[in-house]
């Protein structure tokens, strides 16, 4: 049978609420596949390394996808970071879509067939706030999720007034208390000498992941916490490559490995991390507070990781505002949860199918507005704090 020519066409970039940044890729047999370059914050910088490598790979062939990669990485004396990361994980993703919908197969097929047929999830709660969090954990509940994620504190000094960690064990027990798995965020606010006391009292409660305990810059103090508590350690969504992976393997320091498939290098860089952390023992659980390709991918590398086990999802999280994770879906139903799972995926390609018109409608208006940029926050004293 004469397949479809895979000649990349256009590669087209929207800019969407709430922060999302979607990428299609046309090929000249007609084959279109959809990725996502979302990095919160920065959305004008990836928006111009996108537009660079679509320069750089209108007429190539997409089916090489592997050559792709390393040309988009290695050619240009410059590599990694969150930018080029993310615009190079979009085109990445695509690439996969079209190669599943050309063959007529799930990506998961594609990377040597799944392991495992149900996906275990989890839904964000916030966590700065003491009663919107046992809200929201019930209400996450009556979802049919089994676990949750809840950030740790605000905005703490370098070194504070023990008393700021009060609250946080608080909210951890009653969450606890509705039979629910908990992974508490430190989101990187804490310093060293905060995040040590805060892990230990922490301990007893048995959470499920203690997540950035420190900020990522520190691989040898968090692999010092490490040896002090029992919580699995998580971290990952601000390493960019498998080599950004090595110190924290090396020193011992993470227990689950959390790339995010849109700041990593798509579908083929988180296919490989999970590998890599599956040398030293360390388990799988993708970074994902964005959009519904994010989400497809990861779901189609945690089909085929043996160390997988959990998947993050944006569902009606408080960042999702003027859309939420079923906007731009034609069929919602591919995400329902039973029971803490969803079903791995089923359909070709990266298994959903995108509402295009809406997609070109709503970004030709937000690209008019100004991009989404995080808080930044400042102490009673004037002085920046970590966000």
């Amino acid at each position: 049978m004469l397949l479809p020519s895979s000649k990349i066409a256009s590669i087209e970039i929207f800019r969407l609420p709430p922060r999302w940044l979607f990428v299609k890729v046309t090929t000249e047999g007609g084959i279109a596949g959809w990725g996502e370059s979302s990095l919160e914050g920065h959305t004008e910088a990836v928006e111009g390394a996108s537009i660079a490598l679509r320069d750089t790979f209108l007429g190539w062939d997409g089916d090489r996808i592997e050559d792709i990669w390393q040309h988009a990485y290695r050619s240009r004396f410059y590599r990694g970071g969150p930018v080029l990361m993310s615009a190079l994980s979009g085109l990445d993703i695509a690439l996969w879509d079209i190669k599943g919908k050309k063959l007529g197969v799930p990506v998961w097929q594609l990377l040597g067939g799944k392991v495992r047929d149900r996906i275990k999830v989890y839904g964000w709660i916030g966590g700065d706030s003491p009663q919107a969090v046992l809200e929201g954990a019930a209400k996450r509940k009556e979802q049919g999720f089994t676990a949750v994620k809840m950030n740790g504190t605000g905005a703490v000094d370098w070194i504070d007034s023990p008393s700021v960690l009060t609250d946080t064990v608080s909210r951890v027990q009653e969450v606890r208390s509705l039979g629910l798995d908990v992974g508490v965020d430190f989101h990187g606010r804490l310093h060293k000498g905060m995040a040590k006391q805060l892990a230990k009292l922490l301990q007893p409660l048995q959470p499920m992941f203690i997540e950035e305990p420190l900020l990522p810059t520190q691989a040898e103090e968090i692999g010092d916490l490490a040896q002090m508590v029992s919580t699995p350690i998580a971290l990952g969504e601000r390493l960019y490559t498998r080599h950004d992976f090595r110190p924290y393997l090396e020193r011992r320091a993470i227990d689950i490995a959390q790339p995010d498939v849109s700041h990593c290098g798509g579908i083929s860089e988180l296919h490989r991390i999970a590998s890599l952390t599956e040398i030293y023992d360390v388990a799988l659980a993708p970074h994902c507070p964005l959009g519904p390709i994010a989400l497809a991918a990861c779901l189609q590398v945690d089909s085929t990781a043996p160390n997988f086990v959990i998947q993050e999802m944006s569902w009606q999280i408080h960042y999702n505002q003027g859309a939420d994770l079923f906007t731009y879906l034609s069929d919602p139903s591919v995400y329902d949860i039973k029971d803490g799972y969803v079903n791995a995926p089923a359909g070709v390609g990266l298994g959903i199918e995108i509402d295009e018109a809406l997609v070109r409608e709503t970004s030709e208006k937000y690209t008019r507005e100004k991009a989404w940029r995080n808080d930044v926050w400042t102490g009673v004293d004037g002085s920046l704090r970590e966000w």
